[in-house]
């Protein structure tokens, strides 16, 4: 039975986390503990960041 014209892919719905955590484990592996921490401390004080922004900017828009 094939399909013409559609090509249909079937995941498990735990493809998606393993393929990020093999990316984040290949790209920053090999780093010292030190420099992980550095780079995940900005990116969670940027994620922090948007978070306090989006909620100024969402109960700006209610008063």
């Amino acid at each position: 039975m094939e399909q013409s014209g559609t090509d249909q892919i079937l995941a498990s719905k735990w493809d998606v986390p393993f393929a990020l955590f093999t990316l984040l484990r290949v790209a920053f592996g090999g780093l010292p503990l030190w420099a992980k921490l550095i780079i995940f401390g900005i990116i969670g004080s940027v994620g922090v960041w948007m978070a306090i922004a989006w909620l100024r900017e969402r109960r700006a828009g209610v008063s």
